[in-house]
């Protein structure tokens, strides 16, 4: 049997404002492509399917559309809730979806109910374990510990206890959490709510391959468990991610081999860190005009206009952070008495210190255009 593993689409999110829509639509394709091209039986997807509880309309119109188009190849779904998914929205009408070929389970109920599907080597048992948050799950199987740990131990128990039962079937677990040992990045939601947040590897044991999601770089945590990694870079600190999915066989024995598939770029991106007028001007920052781009400039004074400036050679900057070379120009309060100076003299100062340098005619224009609104308004009053 041949698996094709994935997870955190996050259909819906957006990516400092640059909608993703179109990006996640051409990753899909690709998917699409992969299963044809790979003869995957089944897909597995390991939660954070859509960005948010209620996701956009747009979102899950493509999230539909990818399912028809998955069955329309011959492969089924398997597929679980992450963090970012809402539980009951998510188990709606899942039973009555499962004669489909589609298995979508985000339940605390059943997990001791694998999804079995046979090949020519027998049965092989697809195990959903959801995102458990542990408060929730605590209550639900009256646990003594609070934890992921405590969660996802028990799920696995029965998951085991279940499994013992069913000789000679090889097993598949889907899980959403945080394995001790993975590398997180900046776009994944905390889970540390309700205990601790890391589980450790050895919770899995005993199951052929644990397709896991929630962290957003590929990972290897065992040959057996791993992680696939978002399919799209989500934040600036993936700048250095090879986005994909795992192709994972499965023999008569077990777990025979496993090949990384890569999935398309949209547009590559970078963080990027110098003077503005070097940026603007050296000739080895050409290749990054195509980027989406994190800029740090470390002028030693606060630059006019930066981010029009920027824009007009990386015209796909997205954010501008300002770090100065040996620090900040001054931490001191303002001492300058206030009491004989006149609001655009206070402006003014303010833009001084906090810049290093004395407003500029147009902003002193802006400043005059303020104050004269200000004083409009409160004579009408």
């Amino acid at each position: 049997m041949r698996l094709l593993h994935t997870s955190d689409w996050h259909l819906g999110r957006s990516f400092h404002r640059e909608n993703l829509l179109d990006a996640q639509a051409a990753f899909l394709d690709h998917l699409v492509d992969t299963i044809r091209e790979h003869r995957i039986d089944v897909v597995v997807v390991a939660g954070d399917l859509y960005d948010r509880a209620l996701p956009p309309v747009d979102a899950v119109r493509l999230f539909d559309r990818a399912l028809g188009r998955i069955r329309a190849t011959g492969a089924r779904a398997v597929l679980i809730s992450g963090n970012h998914d809402s539980m009951a929205r998510m188990s709606f009408a899942s039973g009555l979806i499962d004669a489909s070929g589609v298995h979508l389970r985000s339940s605390l109920d059943g997990i001791d109910t694998p999804v079995v599907i046979d090949d020519e080597h027998g049965p092989v048992a697809f195990y959903c374990l959801p995102y458990l948050e542990p408060e929730i799950a605590r209550h639900h199987w009256e646990l003594p510990q609070r934890g992921h740990p405590a969660a996802i131990g028990y799920a696995m128990d029965l998951v085991r206890a279940d499994l013992s039962r069913r000789p000679r079937t090889r097993s598949v677990v889907l899980s959403h959490a945080f394995v001790t040992g993975g590398e997180p990045s900046d776009s994944e939601r905390d889970i540390s709510v309700g205990g601790a947040s890391h589980v450790p590897v050895s919770v899995y044991d005993g199951v052929d391959y644990v397709a896991l999601g929630h962290l957003h770089g590929r990972q290897t945590i065992t040959p057996s468990v791993r992680y696939s990694g978002s399919p799209l870079a989500y934040s600036f600190s993936e700048e250095h991610h090879t986005k994909g999915y795992w192709v994972v066989d499965l023999d008569g024995d077990g777990l025979a081999g496993t090949e990384f598939v890569q999935a398309p770029v949209p547009r590559p991106l970078a963080r990027v860190r110098g003077r503005i007028e070097d940026l603007l001007t050296r000739p080895e920052w050409e290749a990054y005009t195509d980027h989406w781009l994190q800029v740090t400039l470390t002028d030693a004074r606060r630059p006019a206009h930066p981010m029009d400036r920027l824009r007009e050679r990386f015209p796909h900057t997205l954010v501008l952070e300002f770090a100065p070379e040996g620090g900040p120009p001054s931490t001191r309060p303002v001492t300058t008495p206030v009491a004989d100076r006149s609001e655009r003299q206070v402006v003014g100062d303010f833009i001084a210190w906090a810049r290093g340098t004395p407003a500029t005619s147009e902003e002193e224009a802006l400043v005059n255009t303020a104050v004269e609104q200000v004083r409009l308004q409160e004579r009408t009053r």
